[in-house]
């Protein structure tokens, strides 16, 4: 019986790893365009952590991790491309 709880607990583990990757992914992918000071970091916290946990999808962990910093480079070059922490698509 203690088995099958172990073995329970290291799906669920593994499905939120993945889950984490996928959603690190798509944040990052988001944060380019809209609230990037916020989605990014967000992005790097869940690829660390997917990544950490051992995710079967490692690409997209890193694919999140890679956006979740450009998220941040972006952010720091527009920011000082115009002299304030906000930036729009308008100019």
């Amino acid at each position: 019986m203690e088995l099958t709880a172990i073995r329970r607990r290291s799906r669920s583990r593994d499905r939120d790893a993945d889950g984490m990757a996928v959603a690190a992914f798509v944040l990052g992918l988001l944060g380019l365009l809209v609230m990037n000071i916020v989605l990014g970091p967000i992005a790097i916290v869940l690829a660390s952590l997917s990544l950490l946990y051992g995710t079967r999808r490692r690409g997209r962990a890193m694919l999140g991790l890679a956006l979740g910093v450009a998220d941040l480079v972006v952010l720091v070059s527009l920011a000082m491309a115009d002299h304030t922490v906000s930036w729009g698509l308008n100019g």
